[in-house]
């Protein structure tokens, strides 16, 4: 399934009752064509599914089948619009792809917002706090009055009263800022904070900088994902990525057994039927930088313990013993 039809079923989902994600290249839900069992509210038989370069739908309880294009043009044709229109321009309409050619509308150019601070490289106090943590500080940038800098992009702060130098951690996507987190230099009760300047786009670290045809590695911090290849960062979020068209997800919790919030992530993941790493007993780092200062080759390991399925279930129980 490419990745233009995974981001327009995460798209459309919302208007789909009971859907869920099965497996890769696989959801289930209630069928909007006919409405699904009249008797049982909790029956879910509409499909859709991957078959070579294709995505379907079929419903096992009034028959209907049709292409994806065809299923979001009847459930929801604004949706379509564009999906049609993102097709036509990557030229992956295919064989089977049948669509009127979209309309090109002329927007008048947006102006872009820009972090018009200092590279961390340039500071000493921001570059040397990176650097001892083996980060790579020409990646991210440095405020000296935090809230005076969100303030100026987006109204955020009442007051900028007992403001603290941050490192700016930027978020990109379509190459837009569309927000940014704050972590603290000096001890503070809040480590990161994070400003969205577009309330509708994924709190993700990294999404224009992966491929979506290989595995992509999905951290909890942005830090960690910096160490790496094609990974990205939650930032806090709590979100489907199949919908920034993502299908082969492998999931990378901190190593803390004792900690009930990770062990319940961790558990839910692996019924999705998502791959999850689980660290081997021999580590005892709680997180991917810790393990970096540690000497260890963390891409290796990584590599060498994704679990999914019944198997990630039974390291799961071994791990959470430790």
């Amino acid at each position: 399934m490419d990745h233009i039809d995974s981001k327009f079923i995460g798209l459309v989902s919302p208007r789909l009752q009971k859907f869920k994600r099965v497996k890769s290249n696989l959801y289930n839900f209630r069928c909007p064509i006919c409405g699904d069992s009249q008797k049982n509210k909790n029956k879910t038989r509409g499909y859709l599914y991957a078959v070579k370069a294709n995505t379907n739908f079929k419903c096992h309880n009034c028959g209907a089948s049709m292409s994806l294009n065809n299923f979001l043009k009847q459930v929801d044709p604004a949706v379509h619009k564009q999906y049609a229109l993102e097709k036509f321009k990557t030229g992956k309409t295919g064989r089977n792809f049948v669509a009127d050619e979209p309309d090109f509308k002329f927007e008048a150019p947006k102006f872009k917002q820009n972090i018009k601070l200092p590279k961390a490289i340039e500071n000493p106090r921001a570059c040397g706090y990176l650097m001892a943590r083996k980060l790579d500080p020409s990646k991210f940038f440095y405020a000296e009055k935090f809230k005076k800098f969100a303030n100026s992009l987006k109204p955020t702060f009442d007051s900028e009263k007992h403001d603290e130098e941050r490192i700016i951690i930027p978020l990109y996507y379509e190459k837009n800022l569309i927000g940014f987190q704050g972590r603290s230099i000096n001890p503070s009760p809040v480590k990161y904070i994070t400003v969205m300047l577009d309330d509708d786009a994924p709190k993700i670290y990294g999404l224009d900088n992966i491929r979506r045809d290989a595995p992509v590695y999905i951290t909890e911090g942005p830090f960690d994902s910096t160490f790496i290849r094609n990974a990205i960062a939650m930032c806090g979020a709590d979100l489907d990525i199949s919908r920034w068209g993502i299908s082969n997800p492998v999931w990378i919790y901190d190593n803390e057994p004792r900690n009930r919030e990770i062990v319940n992530r961790i558990g839910k993941t692996i019924d999705s039927g998502d791959s999850v790493v689980i660290w081997p007993e021999n580590i005892d780092d709680k997180d991917i930088n810790d393990m970096v200062m540690s000497g260890l080759d963390v891409q290796s390991v990584i590599e060498s313990n994704i679990y999914s399925g019944l198997e990630a279930q039974l390291k799961f129980t071994t791990w959470k013993k430790i």
